[in-house]
């Protein structure tokens, strides 16, 4: 199964491997989720319920609580990226994006291990909660774009 998604490379008489990464991979993956989940804040910003945006804001305060536990604070940014995507509702997109987070949790390409990247990532956090609280679709698409070129910028 792992063979078939690209995540492990078999090798004959050697076994299984984590497939390798090369930085234009990863380039190529933070492309594919800025647009994808750029794509999603704005649909979220233009029609997800006052109770959606009450429950993202939840794992939003949850995030700003843990930026001191690494782990905590990545498991919970990841919940908040999914949860997004379920507002959003395209569960094709969602699948999508939760294939390519595989990919780089395995290769272990996390921009957040970057020093000052938790800081910065929150205050981008920040400014989409605002512009999904305003409904500002635009602004909701361009800072999520942002979130993601930004965390490549510090993978790099």
């Amino acid at each position: 199964m792992l063979a078939v998604e690209g995540l492990v490379t078999m090798r004959l008489r050697r076994g299984a491997y984590v497939t390798e990464m090369s930085s234009q991979d990863v380039a190529q993956v933070y492309h594919l989720l800025a647009l994808l989940e750029s794509d999603a804040a704005g649909e979220v910003a233009r029609s997800a319920s006052d109770a959606q945006l009450e429950a993202l804001e939840a794992l939003h305060q949850r995030l700003e609580k843990q930026q001191r536990q690494h782990d905590a604070f990545f498991a919970a940014n990841e919940r908040f990226h999914l949860e997004l995507l379920e507002i959003a509702g395209n569960r094709w997109r969602t699948q999508i994006v939760t294939d390519l987070r595989k990919v780089m949790k395995l290769n272990r390409h996390h921009s957040l291990f970057k020093r000052g990247r938790i800081a910065e990532s929150l205050a981008e956090h920040r400014a989409l909660m605002q512009a999904l609280r305003e409904r500002d679709a635009k602004a909701a698409t361009r800072l999520m774009r942002a979130h993601f070129e930004n965390g490549l910028a510090a993978a790099a």
